[in-house]
């Protein structure tokens, strides 16, 4: 999708015309996907590692939005911790993307794809620390 495509949301108004950029897409179903218990962490980028390495956080990561004129698709992209059921953190995954999209921006998903690349165990270490 073209960084520079806006989508329209709703009529345009005697007030104007309300567009919303492909990336708040993507860092809303960031946000909603860190939330699912069960999620280890989102897949993105060589570019979004480093740049969260250097302190930056990036919601979008491990998201990738498909736009055409009638249909929008979302892939989601994570590694899961051991012991959760893959099936039922992907649908809660689903289920948390699509209604936070829906419900702060009145667009509708047609589909949320979510992609398991990996699986993530707790060492003794975390388990001491309690990460």
């Amino acid at each position: 999708m073209a960084e520079d495509q806006l989508l329209s949301v709703g009529e345009s108004t005697l007030l104007g015309k309300v567009e919303i950029a492909p990336d708040v897409l993507e860092v809303i179903a960031g946000i909603a996907t860190e939330k699912v218990a069960g999620v280890a962490n989102m897949r993105g980028n060589f570019a979004a590692g480093v740049a969260e390495r250097l302190g930056k956080k990036t919601h979008g990561k491990g998201i990738k939005l498909d736009s055409t004129k009638e249909v929008i698709t979302m892939d989601v992209y994570i590694d899961i911790l051991f012991g959760y059921t893959i099936p039922t953190i992907a649908y809660k995954i689903q289920q948390q993307v699509k209604q936070a999209i829906e419900n702060m921006t009145a667009i509708r998903i047609a589909e949320v794809n979510v992609h398991v690349v990996g699986v993530h165990t707790v060492t003794n270490d975390e388990k001491e620390t309690g990460s």
